[in-house]
């Protein structure tokens, strides 16, 4: 199980000591994890980091969704070679990219066949709404209580929480709704006897908040950052209705489910909902920097979108990160990783609920095959989130036991490289029961 229970963690390490030296220089602001563990990674396969210590941990969170093969996958680390000893950069048409575009179009619903490629989640999801403006001729977006699409300004409005006050204004024609989470239903009703309330409120969102010029509705399928939360199979044909009464188009933020994460090549499939225009990317280049947006001919034919140089980006859709798509998306396919995703995945889950069984401040247990959620409660009665401080010492015994993880929050997100195998599962449930048994015994938490 690779379980440690000394303190060396906390002397200074390798690692520590060069986290201490780059943050002379680091902007402030880097991701959580990388703040609380200060490991410098010095080689990784599969799903196991090495930090320069020689110390080894299990990856369950693939940086944030993103490493899908696992890391240095030999299939995807001879296809960059390869490319690299041929041309990196440039908008030119490049082999790899025509492969890379027939493969995406042949997993997609009939009729989403038109792709254009970028480097960065934000930036697609910029470019699904000037597409749905430059479509409808109206300037609306609804999105979700808890959702995230990306930090820039474009769409920063559309970040479902408090993460995006005190930045100044916020660009307009923006509007939120709740988004269907059972769990912690804003409405405190109950599914199914609820009716899927969610909606109708949705509907009155649009009619009392908007100025009647909705564009779209851009929802995650299964939101990630908010606790990777599973909504009901009503909620996104609901919303689809919902667009077309308002001669609207519904934009499928599949950022993180896309790509075999929810055990299905895409997060709509669960449900059979065809979007007008799917964002893409994470897991898509297994790490390396590719996003994009996928629409049908009639929409992407639209002005001013069509206009030279009006959806493109300068390293978007590169040789090099065309190749680094491709062969992941072969790789998934070759090695049926997405079913992998699907069966390991529900074997992930059932232990999760064998634990939830054992420790009373774990309140719920959800997912769709690597995309599992845990949340971590005071009491299960009234829902309330552990606190930060009992949350940031869970993962630093998590780590001190061999894991990177992302119990450093309450909404536990659990998204490993889908390579993982069963027994890696069997390491990762034995380390969170070490670790919550450490919480019952030594962490007052209630």
């Amino acid at each position: 199980m690779n379980a440690r229970s000394d303190d060396s963690h906390m002397a200074e390490t390798m690692s520590s000591k060069l986290c201490r030296q780059e943050s002379q220089y680091m902007s402030p602001g880097l991701q959580e994890v990388a703040q609380l563990s200060q490991l410098v990674i010095k080689e990784a396969q599969g799903c196991w980091l090495t930090d320069l210590d020689g110390r080894r941990y299990l990856d369950i969170m693939a940086g944030v969704a993103v490493c899908s093969l696992g890391h240095t996958h030999p299939k995807y680390v001879a296809a960059l070679k390869e490319q690299l000893d041929k041309v990196v950069v440039g908008s030119f048409t490049s082999e790899a990219r025509v492969a890379l575009l027939s493969l995406i179009a042949s997993l997609t619903p009939p009729g989403l066949n038109k792709i254009q490629l970028y480097s960065g989640g934000a930036e697609a999801v910029e470019a699904a709404v000037r597409l749905s403006k430059s479509y409808t001729k109206k300037y609306e977006i609804l999105g979700s209580w808890g959702g995230f699409h990306g930090k820039t300004g474009g769409v920063m409005g559309l970040l479902g929480d408090p993460w995006k006050q005190n930045w100044g204004p916020l660009y307009p024609g923006l509007h939120l709704a709740p988004y269907a989470d059972c769990y912690r239903c804003p409405f405190k009703m109950d599914y199914p006897g609820c009716g899927m309330f969610c909606l109708e409120f949705i509907r009155t969102v649009i009619e009392k908040n908007t100025a009647g010029s909705l564009s779209a509705i851009i929802v995650e399928t299964m939101q990630g950052t908010a606790g990777n939360i599973i909504p009901p199979p009503e909620f996104l044909p609901g919303l689809v209705e919902i667009a077309r009464d308002h001669d609207a188009l519904l934009i499928a933020d599949e950022m993180i489910t896309g790509f075999g994460r929810t055990g299905m090549m895409f997060g709509s499939n669960h449900t059979g909902v065809v979007p007008d225009i799917m964002t893409i990317g994470k897991g898509l280049g297994s790490g390396f920097p590719v996003s994009g947006l996928i629409s049908t001919t009639e929409i992407t034919d639209s002005r001013p979108y069509s206009k030279p140089s009006s959806s493109s980006s300068s390293y978007g859709g590169n040789a090099l990160a065309s190749a680094a798509a491709l062969v992941t998306i072969k790789t998934l396919l070759e090695e049926s990783l997405v079913d992998n995703s699907r069966l390991v995945g529900e074997y992930f889950l059932n232990g999760l609920r064998n634990l939830q069984n054992k420790f009373e401040f774990i309140g719920d247990v959800r997912g769709r095959g690597l995309m599992i959620g845990v949340e971590l409660v005071k009491d299960r009665r009234t829902k309330e989130p552990l606190d930060k401080a009992v949350t940031k010492q869970m993962f630093l015994e998590t780590l001190k036991r061999g894991m990177v993880s992302m119990d450093y929050k309450a909404n536990f997100r659990i998204n490993p490289p889908l390579v993982i195998t069963r027994e890696e599962v069997d390491t990762a449930l034995g380390i969170l029961d070490e670790v919550f048994t450490f919480v019952v015994g030594h962490i007052p938490y209630k």
